[in-house]
């Protein structure tokens, strides 16, 4: 279901499903937007060419040029109104769409933020496990050297108490100067 690997963390995963399902109906409603905005102008120019159509139409037809300007003025009204209406429906698309994206956030913004919270204990628990996990590995590493250090000084010291004490038993046992081991001339 999910192009995921099974390594991710269901908690960036929740907050990546949720980031994406607000992202998905907020393109969603900016897209339906445009589309009643195109299909608002595609009436205006579609009213606008017939209107234009019908007056060219009548101006041909008139026999007098006073009946080709009178068509042409009757023609000014209709177009005005067509652009006031134009511009009622294209405010009124305005504020539906804002609605509807001021809705879409509300919904979306508490289950993301949510999510984001839970991504961040998340974040930080893991933290906190790693970075205990590291005290703990150097804790054994400082017990392990100290315990190698204490057993090098403890042969130390019995390699110094046994030197000490040969050289005591050389020291008892040695013969008067003149009595041992002199060189000889």
């Amino acid at each position: 279901m999910y192009p995921f690997p099974q390594s991710v963390n269901p908690a960036v995963r929740t907050h990546f499903d949720a980031q994406t399902a607000f992202m998905n109906e907020l393109s969603q409603t900016v897209s339906r937007a445009f589309q009643q905005v195109f299909q608002l102008n595609m009436q205006l120019g579609q009213g606008l060419l017939e209107e234009a159509t019908s007056t060219a139409q009548r101006m041909l037809t008139t026999s007098r040029p006073t009946d080709a300007l009178s068509a042409a003025a009757s023609s000014a009204q209709p177009s005005t109104e067509k652009f006031l209406s134009y511009q009622q429906q294209l405010s009124q698309l305005a504020a539906s769409t804002q609605v509807d994206l001021t809705r879409v956030s509300e919904q979306h913004v508490q289950e993301t933020s949510r999510t984001a919270r839970a991504l961040a204990d998340e974040v930080t628990r893991v933290s906190s496990e790693e970075t205990d996990k590291r005290l703990r590995e150097q804790e054994d590493t400082m017990k392990n050297a100290r315990d190698a250090f204490m057993q090098k000084a403890e042969r130390g010291v019995k390699a110094g108490a046994q030197f000490l004490n040969e050289l005591q038993d050389d020291v008892a046992n040695a013969k008067p100067d003149g009595q041992a081991g002199a060189p000889r001339a």
